[in-house]
């Protein structure tokens, strides 16, 4: 009394659906969304920039740099003194070479803080880098 199970594997078969060129195409899509994500930067604190008619788009900014109106002075979400500014600039810099710095100064923070920011970011990257961040920019 052999039986044959071979239309019976059969109608199994035709039941069952492979998941696995699913699940390929699925981590392919993740791993090209992961490749092609830009991650932005921000400085970590809200800073009303002043206006400018002649404000132009930087691209690549590898340093963000915020100067609040209480002078306070932040890079990635952290807040520095101004005598470290230079130092994180450099090690932020050496991440990204091609990128340049980008300054947002609050309207009501002070021209000598600003200065001594930008010095030192000068020192460090060259000048046509550096940029400051306007409201229309």
């Amino acid at each position: 009394m052999a039986r044959s199970f071979s239309s019976q594997d059969e109608a199994e078969d035709e039941g069952n659906v492979d998941l696995t060129p699913m699940l390929d195409v699925v981590f392919i899509r993740l791993i090209f969304f992961i490749v092609t994500a830009t991650f932005v930067k921000e400085t970590g604190v809200e800073v009303n920039r002043p206006q400018a008619n002649t404000a132009e788009q930087k691209n690549n900014p590898s340093v963000l740099i915020a100067i609040r109106d209480d002078n306070s002075i932040w890079i990635d979400q952290r807040r520095i003194d101004i005598r470290s500014v230079r130092a994180n600039i450099e090690r932020l810099h050496a991440e990204n070479p091609e990128g340049g710095v980008v300054i947002q100064a609050d309207e009501l923070a002070s021209v000598k803080t600003f200065t001594e920011v930008l010095d030192q970011a000068r020192e460090v990257v060259p000048p046509e880098k550096v940029s400051l961040a306007t409201e229309n920019s």
